[in-house]
């Protein structure tokens, strides 16, 4: 009987074509239980994505690139992408050192979590209708903004409004200060290194949007080596994970204007949530795969509330 090589990528060299390369990476991604949901929940869509970067092809490339050969230098390039990726088991946005939201890219690297948010749906197709008059939005924040993509996307949503963009992490704000730069919004948006609003100015907002870290510790205790990459301090939210959310709530009583709104997203505590917080009386907004993990807090309930 023929035996199986100890090393994933021995089979390599063989591999002639990016179609090729793109099969034997969906059976290996399978065969050593490949964490998704970083970038792609399904092992074609994340290999070939890494094939068409690795091999400088468009991201809308159509199928007959599949059957060109490649040189020995793409098919070793190749192979040094997978083996990060299936042995190492580095994120694959944090080989490419990019992640894509919408249409959008944005610098990442191992600082920052890599971005994942039901908030790419929220802030086109419903953030305005949740506002009296969204014309009239002059200043929004994103706290616990990582890597800087949801406080950029408020800003070009908000073409007149001023950006703050809120971390506790330094390192997580020198990527987002990238990104900032490179999307040529220096001048809109300001980031502040602070927890939640310790260190903030004191201003009024008609937006307060998070994704702060929601993950109960012992469930970031078990997650796969691939999420274990990235910076616990963006996961963790303690014990039931709301340690984060009790704290932002109880301070954006004093940072929303009276016709206001905070929008959180929280992942799987929609129910610990609604117990919690009962009296915000909490509306959760509908997402296409039918999580509705985002919720939206008036300013009218935040300031009757006694938490």
């Amino acid at each position: 009987m023929q035996m199986r090589s100890a090393d994933p990528l021995a089979e390599t060299p063989r591999l002639a074509t990016p179609g090729e390369w793109l099969a034997f990476a969906e059976d290996l991604y399978e065969r050593h239980n490949v964490a998704l949901g970083q970038i792609a929940t399904s092992a074609h869509d994340e290999a070939l994505y890494l094939i068409l970067h690795t091999l400088a092809l468009p991201m809308d490339s159509n199928e007959s690139v599949l059957g060109k050969n490649l040189t020995a230098a793409e098919r070793a390039l190749l192979g040094k992408v997978f083996r990060c990726r299936v042995v190492d088991r580095i994120p694959a946005a944090y080989i490419t050192k990019e992640a894509w939201l919408n249409d959008e890219k944005f610098y990442v690297d191992e600082r920052v979590l890599i971005p994942r948010s039901y908030f790419l749906e929220i802030i086109p197709e419903q953030l305005d209708d949740l506002l009296p008059d969204a014309t009239k939005v002059t200043h929004v924040v994103d706290v616990c903004t990582g890597s800087g993509c949801l406080a950029i996307l408020l800003a070009k949503h908000f073409p007149q409004a001023r950006v703050d963009g809120v971390d506790l992490s330094a390192d997580a704000l020198e990527v987002a200060k990238m990104n900032v730069r490179d999307h040529k919004l220096t001048k809109r948006v300001t980031l502040h290194l602070s927890d939640v609003f310790d260190a903030v100015p004191l201003v009024k907002y008609d937006v307060i949007l998070s994704n702060p870290p929601y993950e109960p510790s012992a469930h970031c205790d078990a997650l796969p080596d691939e999420f274990k990459r990235e910076p616990r301090l963006a996961l963790d939210g303690g014990g039931d994970g709301l340690d984060i959310i009790r704290k932002l709530l109880r301070q954006a009583r004093t940072r929303l204007k009276p016709g206001g709104i905070v929008l959180i997203e929280v992942g799987g505590l929609g129910e610990v949530m609604d117990r919690e917080f009962s009296e915000l009386d909490l509306r959760w907004l509908p997402t296409d795969d039918g999580s509705n993990c985002v919720c939206v807090i008036t300013a009218v309930r935040l300031k009757a509330w006694r938490g």
